[in-house]
């Protein structure tokens, strides 16, 4: 089941984070803005990103650390996209 979580990526260091956690998972993990996609494992494509605008990060499968991270970052609940 994916599941989505809308975002909010202050400094490049929170960035820098989301993909160092990003890269522990053994899943795949997409940043969406608009219309572009991004490997969320890729910090040139995550720093490419207008981090002043809310992201959504769609992934399948479960990590702790990230999904906290997640949490931090979203006052939104994750859900379930059919």
């Amino acid at each position: 089941m994916m599941k989505q979580r809308k975002i909010k990526i202050s400094s490049i260091s929170e960035a820098k984070k989301l993909v160092f956690l990003a890269s522990e998972c053994d899943f795949d993990i997409n940043i969406f803005y608009n219309r572009v996609i991004i490997d969320a494992k890729s910090i040139l494509g995550v720093l490419s990103l207008d981090l002043t605008k809310v992201l959504t990060v769609e992934y399948n499968g479960e990590n702790l650390a990230f999904e906290e991270f997640l949490a931090e970052k979203s006052n939104v609940e994750a859900h379930a996209v059919a």
